[in-house]
Protein backbone atom coordinates (compact mmCIF):
# COMPACT_ATOMS: atom_id res chain seq x y z
CA UNK A 1 0.00 0.00 0.00
CA UNK A 2 1.31 3.54 -0.66
CA UNK A 3 0.87 5.99 1.39
CA UNK A 4 1.57 9.64 2.01
CA UNK A 5 1.88 11.08 5.39
CA UNK A 6 0.94 14.87 6.60
CA UNK A 7 3.68 16.26 8.41
CA UNK A 8 1.71 16.24 11.72
CA UNK A 9 1.36 12.62 11.64
CA UNK A 10 5.04 12.59 11.02
CA UNK A 11 5.88 14.43 14.31
CA UNK A 12 3.40 12.74 16.39
CA UNK A 13 4.86 9.64 15.76
CA UNK A 14 8.43 10.56 16.18
CA UNK A 15 7.56 12.58 19.55
CA UNK A 16 4.61 10.69 21.13
CA UNK A 17 4.62 7.35 19.57
CA UNK A 18 1.27 6.17 19.80
CA UNK A 19 -0.88 4.55 16.47
CA UNK A 20 1.37 7.00 14.08
CA UNK A 21 4.36 5.52 15.43
CA UNK A 22 2.78 2.24 14.41
CA UNK A 23 2.05 3.74 11.11
CA UNK A 24 6.19 4.40 10.64
CA UNK A 25 6.84 1.30 11.62
CA UNK A 26 5.31 -0.38 9.04
CA UNK A 27 7.11 1.77 5.90
CA UNK A 28 10.17 0.67 7.96
CA UNK A 29 8.76 -2.76 8.02
CA UNK A 30 8.42 -2.70 4.09
CA UNK A 31 4.36 -3.27 4.43
CA UNK A 32 3.89 0.18 3.49
CA UNK A 33 5.54 2.33 1.15
CA UNK A 34 5.65 6.12 1.98
CA UNK A 35 5.86 9.07 -0.29
CA UNK A 36 7.31 12.43 0.48
CA UNK A 37 8.22 15.97 -1.39
CA UNK A 38 10.98 18.44 -0.93
CA UNK A 39 7.95 21.08 0.45
CA UNK A 40 6.73 18.01 2.74
CA UNK A 41 10.66 17.54 3.85
CA UNK A 42 10.92 21.51 4.44
CA UNK A 43 7.57 21.42 6.59
CA UNK A 44 8.79 18.66 8.79
CA UNK A 45 12.12 19.96 9.48
CA UNK A 46 10.87 23.77 10.45
CA UNK A 47 7.95 21.90 12.43
CA UNK A 48 10.80 19.22 14.25
CA UNK A 49 12.83 22.84 14.89
CA UNK A 50 10.51 24.31 16.45
CA UNK A 51 11.68 25.24 20.18
CA UNK A 52 8.88 23.97 21.52
CA UNK A 53 10.33 20.41 20.65
CA UNK A 54 13.92 20.94 21.41
CA UNK A 55 13.86 19.73 24.98
CA UNK A 56 11.76 16.62 24.31
CA UNK A 57 14.42 15.06 21.74
CA UNK A 58 17.13 16.42 23.84
CA UNK A 59 15.59 13.87 26.55
CA UNK A 60 14.84 10.98 24.37
CA UNK A 61 18.69 11.87 22.99
CA UNK A 62 17.70 12.50 19.22
CA UNK A 63 17.49 15.95 17.42
CA UNK A 64 15.33 16.87 14.40
CA UNK A 65 18.23 16.63 12.19
CA UNK A 66 18.87 12.72 12.53
CA UNK A 67 14.77 12.44 12.69
CA UNK A 68 15.06 14.08 9.36
CA UNK A 69 17.58 11.91 8.48
CA UNK A 70 15.75 8.80 9.13
CA UNK A 71 12.92 9.83 7.51
CA UNK A 72 14.13 10.83 4.37
CA UNK A 73 15.60 7.18 4.38
CA UNK A 74 12.26 5.73 5.02
CA UNK A 75 10.09 7.93 2.14
CA UNK A 76 10.58 7.88 -1.10
CA UNK A 77 10.89 11.08 -2.99
CA UNK A 78 8.75 12.26 -5.65
CA UNK A 79 8.33 15.59 -7.93
CA UNK A 80 4.30 17.05 -7.82
CA UNK A 81 2.87 19.10 -9.84
CA UNK A 82 1.59 22.30 -8.75
CA UNK A 83 -2.73 21.58 -8.35
CA UNK A 84 -5.42 24.19 -7.97
CA UNK A 85 -6.23 25.08 -4.51
CA UNK A 86 -7.87 22.51 -2.74
CA UNK A 87 -8.26 23.16 0.57
CA UNK A 88 -7.79 26.40 3.13
CA UNK A 89 -4.10 25.95 3.96
CA UNK A 90 -1.67 25.83 0.92
CA UNK A 91 0.54 23.18 3.28
CA UNK A 92 -2.48 20.95 2.58
CA UNK A 93 -2.68 21.64 -0.61
CA UNK A 94 1.20 20.27 -1.09
CA UNK A 95 0.12 16.79 0.60
CA UNK A 96 -2.52 16.23 -1.78
CA UNK A 97 0.08 17.21 -4.98
CA UNK A 98 2.18 15.18 -2.94
CA UNK A 99 0.00 11.74 -2.78
CA UNK A 100 -1.04 12.52 -6.62
CA UNK A 101 2.45 12.35 -7.93
CA UNK A 102 2.97 9.45 -5.87
CA UNK A 103 -0.27 7.25 -6.81
CA UNK A 104 -0.92 6.76 -3.19
CA UNK A 105 -3.99 4.62 -1.98
CA UNK A 106 -4.32 6.70 1.40
CA UNK A 107 -3.48 10.06 2.81
CA UNK A 108 -2.71 9.55 6.59
CA UNK A 109 -3.58 12.79 8.13
CA UNK A 110 -4.85 14.69 12.10
CA UNK A 111 -5.73 17.88 9.84
CA UNK A 112 -9.35 18.55 9.92
CA UNK A 113 -9.48 20.45 6.70
CA UNK A 114 -7.80 17.31 4.82
CA UNK A 115 -10.21 14.95 6.61
CA UNK A 116 -13.22 16.63 5.98
CA UNK A 117 -12.30 15.91 2.26
CA UNK A 118 -12.35 12.54 2.71
CA UNK A 119 -10.98 11.25 -0.65
CA UNK A 120 -8.70 13.42 -3.07
CA UNK A 121 -8.50 12.49 -6.92
CA UNK A 122 -9.97 8.89 -5.74
CA UNK A 123 -6.94 9.05 -2.78
CA UNK A 124 -8.79 8.36 0.34
CA UNK A 125 -7.78 10.89 3.15
CA UNK A 126 -7.89 8.84 7.04
CA UNK A 127 -6.32 9.19 10.38
CA UNK A 128 -3.68 6.80 11.91
CA UNK A 129 -6.40 4.45 13.41
CA UNK A 130 -8.19 4.23 10.24
CA UNK A 131 -4.86 3.53 7.98
CA UNK A 132 -3.87 0.79 10.61
CA UNK A 133 -6.99 -0.71 10.72
CA UNK A 134 -7.14 -0.57 6.10
CA UNK A 135 -3.37 -1.86 6.20
CA UNK A 136 -4.50 -4.93 8.11
CA UNK A 137 -7.32 -5.35 5.98
CA UNK A 138 -4.84 -6.01 3.33
CA UNK A 139 -2.63 -8.09 4.90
Amino acid sequence: MRLVLDTNIVVSGFIWGGVPRQVLDLGWNEHVTLFTSSVLLDELAEVLGRNKFAAMLASRETSSAFLMQRYSMLAKLVKPEAIERTVRDADDDAVLACALAAQADLIVSGDADLLTLQEYQGIRIVDAATAMHLIEQQK
